[in-house]
């Protein structure tokens, strides 16, 4: 399970031992017995890196126990960060565009409050504290931690509203630039499968059959041999569910170049996170209407990397 997407890890102290896992669970969280039960069918708790199967199991001194659900309140009381690094490239009244750098997380989370782009935010924009989402204010969509590049924030109710708004009716473009390992055989397509929890691995997605619809159009820009066989591709979100193009792309057997949790390790590239940005967002003015286009070049960790392949 990676940092970003842990929520809770805990060692089950002596006095706990021999209690069940939900009771466990709900004492160290807070959470209700009905929430912790829900996160268990959903998969999203573990006990010694197992998923949970069902409340009743028992636990032992010293076993690991790991959450990660979206089912657990976020404490309220997010603290401003003047020290984030916030990257601005467009600013108005109603929003901001943001170019985020790899390794900064989005938002506050359980296992995460402080450090996050959202601190930042609240630093230079008190004011976005009641837009949105009280435990993401301002925030309309997310990139993962890894990912770097173009990301759009809210400043005012009026301005998230309608952004959410065109996010919904999949009126936001937005493109990604991505080097993937192995050789596609179509020079463009579009990778249509259902994404979900992977049953196998909560905090991956996976091709699965009652998955949510997920479309990725992808077009090959650059084809290399060495020092492997991989492609430079723009890939557009046509739906945006989450780790859609990493999950997306490994289960068609080419995993995106430094992306370890979907299988993109490689020893011929030096590459700690995915290469894996997004260089081109495109919508409307959520209150002027006025047709706005934004676009971002890769950084040079990933700009490294291409100068490299051939």
């Amino acid at each position: 399970m990676s940092e970003d997407d842990v929520a809770l890890r805990e060692s089950v102290p002596d006095s706990l031992a021999g209690e069940r896992v939900d009771r466990v669970v709900s004492f160290i969280t807070g959470a209700s017995r009905s929430v912790v039960a829900q996160s268990i069918r959903d998969g999203e708790i573990l006990c010694n890196d197992l998923i949970v199967r069902k409340g009743s199991q028992k636990v032992a001194s010293g076993d690991v126990i790991v959450v990660r659900s979206s089912l657990l309140d976020l404490p309220l009381g997010i603290e401003p960060d003047s020290t984030i690094n916030v990257p601005i490239i467009h600013e108005d009244h109603d929003f901001i565009v943001v170019d985020k750098p790899s390794g900064l997380v989005v938002h506050p989370a359980p296992s995460q409050r402080q450090g996050t782009l959202v601190n930042g935010l609240l630093s230079l924009y008190p004011e976005i504290a009641s837009v949105g989402d009280n435990q993401r204010p301002g925030i309309v969509h997310r990139l993962d931690k890894g990912t770097s590049g173009l990301l759009v924030v809210a400043l005012s109710p009026e301005g998230y509203l309608g952004l959410i708004q065109q996010l919904q009716e999949r009126a936001i473009k937005r493109v990604y630039t991505a080097l993937i390992l192995g050789a596609l055989e179509s020079d463009k397509g579009v990778i249509e499968a259902p994404l979900g929890r992977d049953p196998k691995n909560p905090t991956r997605r996976a091709v699965v059959a009652d998955g949510k619809e997920a479309r990725t159009r992808y077009k090959i820009l650059e084809r290399y041999a060495d020092p492997e066989e991989c492609c430079l591709a723009r890939c557009e979100l046509e739906t945006g569910r989450t780790h859609q193009i990493r999950a997306h792309f490994s289960a068609i057997g080419h995993p995106i170049v430094g992306d370890s949790h979907y299988g993109g390790s490689s020893i011929s590239f030096d590459l700690e996170r995915p290469f894996l940005h997004s260089s081109l967002m495109a919508f409307e003015h959520p209150i002027t209407r006025e047709s706005l286009s934004f676009s971002s070049q890769v950084p040079k960790e990933l700009s490294t990397i291409l100068d490299k392949v051939q």
